[in-house]
């Protein structure tokens, strides 16, 4: 049975103290592993020795003078040949063709020295003299021996006190492997998965009919089709996607074909990311969600890229957040010539710069000056200060409350930090000569039901009065966009947790649907969006297929090795349970108000065309709102938010208010 209990019911006394000697040698010190080991080669060779005297003899003789002498030769020759060719530093569980090599290398040069000394007869008078009688043959036969038994030893280690102890220790925990892909990654894999501790690899899976019925390693080969049949047949656990290099359209279909086989499935990531481009069983990965949105990336314009950002002053605001940091590491991989980090969240800007710095360091090509700033945006002064000392000329906008429920339940803090804290923004870019300020929205923006959603729509219809104003040279633009896989507050972590905890998994409800994007992906396109603004622009990204939430959560449960537990399936492990929509949740997202979406040079990003608002008009509105929101004002506020909106529709004002 797979996974089942030792029949003999409790380990015996060899098993425990084998177990002992593995643990205590995996604990050791690797220089006295190492010791230790040598020490283990010397009484092999004086075995090898005694051995060959036989041998040649005919009969088993005592360790006298001259086996004495032929071992101490051998001994000190094999000490200088195993440090030159590095024979210690292999580490058996990892041993390979190198590691064999290097043994041949050293016994053959070990070899040599005893036919110098004993084969070719240069000392044997002097030998005589002393009483010493050493065949030339032992030159020979010492280390076809030696070779032997240092062959043997290391087989010993490696397969007994290694493989099958740490096989018992794993019982129970046994995972039983396909490996999907027959190809040159999935050999590599393979043969790292031999060194796994309760991992048994029982064959391959591959789309390549002319590969079925093959064998690689002893291993059988079948084809995908066969694929139920294996895992049903073998007891399979986990089949693990060795295709680092497909399309991630293929990808997808790669995945639609496993994920319901009621198996754990990992995948590797592409090649380029995998050090020296070798894959091993630590590559492996939980399958992307990225792979499941089924369209490839399309290669950003370099150009776009480097227009605002190359050898110039970028400053981000919301820096610390998931948008806000992948924008921070797109500018530095660019080459800003400086990068000032706007966040108000203290760890949050800790950690980007960190890692900035970390990455920089790493990098002698890379000179971005960064500068870490502890501030609110809805805060003029701190604003002020900053953008008049450093004069940035490109402005990321991402400061944002995003978290629609929690707004909703705060609206005054929504509206203040959104609404108030681009403005604050926008303002001092404009005074200060800002050349491009991007504002990141969303598709929430779009007939919103929610604050949140308002609120980000009243950012755009500020940047859009104050670009029709044209005061100044700044060229503000707005770049919607859905969700992205990954970010705080998305539902792919909320449902890893939830599945890991044995479920259920809540969704709102089982009709609704988000876009989905990846994050290096949205804040690459907002970088190039940014670069084509002319002053006003509103860029929505084609985010793909609107996901259903539902088979999202379908999904990720059945690439978990769970099945889902329903009215058709009720002995399922895991149950997705409707929880309702929350407050200014929306069944769907849109990203356009109106119907004439204009194509842009980049295929990837398009233009809206929508309703404006003078200044004169949004001047006053927010007069009045700041001044609803300074004395606590929920109601009015909101109104104002509606008046400033017109598409603005609350499923509940008074909840709100």
């Amino acid at each position: 049975m797979v996974g089942g209990k030792h029949q003999g019911g409790e380990i015996d006394g060899g098993e425990r103290g084998l177990l002992r000697l593995t643990r205590l040698l995996e604990t050791m010190p690797r220089r006295s592993k190492q010791a230790v080991v040598y020490l283990i080669d010397l009484f092999i060779c004086a075995l090898a020795t005694e051995a060959a005297f036989g041998l040649r003899l005919g009969f088993i003789t005592p360790f006298d003078r001259s086996v004495a002498v032929a071992f101490v030769v051998a001994a000190v020759a094999w000490t200088v040949s195993a440090y030159a060719f590095r024979v210690y530093r292999s580490i058996f569980r990892f041993a390979g063709a190198g590691a064999i090599l290097a043994l041949v290398r050293a016994v053959t040069a070990t070899a040599a020295v005893l036919i110098v000394a004993f084969g070719l007869g240069l000392f044997r008078d002097e030998l005589v003299e002393l009483g010493i009688g050493i065949p030339r043959t032992i030159a020979v036969i010492q280390p076809v021996i030696f070779l032997i038994l240092l062959f043997f030893f290391r087989l010993v280690i490696r397969y007994v006190l290694i493989d099958l102890v740490r096989q018992r220790d794993t019982r129970g925990r046994e995972r039983r492997v396909l490996v999907y892909g027959a190809n040159a990654a999935g050999r590599q894999l393979a043969g790292s998965l031999k060194y796994e501790p309760g991992v048994q690899h029982l064959g391959y899976l591959d789309d390549d009919a002319a590969a079925q019925g093959g064998r690689i390693d002893g291993l059988p080969i079948w084809h995908s089709s066969q694929a139920a049949q294996c895992v049903d047949k073998l007891g399979i656990t986990d089949v693990m996607l060795a295709m680092p290099d497909l399309p991630r359209s293929q990808r997808l279909a790669l995945i639609e074909r496993t994920k319901g086989l009621g198996v754990h499935v990992l995948t590797l990531p592409p090649i380029h990311e995998v050090m020296d481009g070798k894959v091993s069983y630590q590559d492996l990965r939980e399958v992307d969600l990225a792979d499941l949105l089924g369209r490839d990336p399309v290669p950003p314009d370099e150009a776009l890229l480097q227009s605002g950002i190359r050898d110039k002053v970028v400053l981000v605001t919301g820096a610390g957040g998931s948008i806000g940091s992948e924008l921070c590491r797109q500018i530095v991989a660019i080459g800003a010539k400086r990068l000032i980090l706007c966040e108000m969240n203290e760890y949050s800007l800790y950690a980007i710069e960190r890692e900035l710095s970390l990455y920089i360091s790493r990098k002698p090509e890379c000179t971005v000056e960064l500068v870490p700033e502890l501030l609110n945006v809805a805060e003029i002064d701190p604003v002020a200060r900053v953008f008049r000392h450093y004069r940035p000329e490109t402005v990321f906008h991402a400061a944002a409350y995003k978290h629609v429920p929690l707004v909703e339940a705060n609206p005054l803090a929504g509206l203040r930090n959104n609404i108030f804290g681009t403005l604050y923004c926008a303002s001092e870019a404009e005074r200060c000569g800002v050349e491009n300020f991007i504002l990141v929205s969303t598709d929430k923006a779009v007939r919103p039901t929610s604050v949140m959603g308002a609120s980000k729509r009243a950012c755009e219809i500020v940047l859009q009065a104050l670009a029709a104003r044209g005061n100044g040279k700044t060229r503000f633009a707005m770049v919607r966009f859905g969700n992205v896989l990954g970010s705080s507050g998305s539902v792919v972590p909320v449902f890893k947790q939830q599945i890991a905890e044995g479920g259920p998994v809540t969704i709102t409800h089982r009709d609704i649907t988000r876009y989905f994007m990846t994050i290096p992906e949205a804040a690459l396109l907002v970088i190039q969006a940014g670069a084509m603004a002319r002053g006003g622009e509103v860029y929505v990204l084609d985010m793909g297929q609107a996901v259903k939430i539902h088979d999202l959560a379908c999904t990720m449960i059945q690439l978990s090795g769970f099945s889902v537990r329903n009215a058709e399936n009720p002995d399922g492990d895991i149950e997705i349970v409707e929880v309702g929509l929350r407050p200014g949740e929306k069944l769907y997202e849109e990203l356009l108000i109106g119907d004439n979406p204009l194509p842009t040079p980049h295929p990837r990003i398009m233009q809206a065309h929508e309703n404006r608002l003078e200044w004169p008009q949004v001047e006053e509105l927010l007069r009045r709102m700041s001044s609803a929101i300074a004395i606590g004002d929920r109601t009015r506020s909101i109104s104002l938010i509606s008046e400033m909106v017109v598409e603005y529709g609350p499923e509940s004002v008074s909840s709100a208010a």
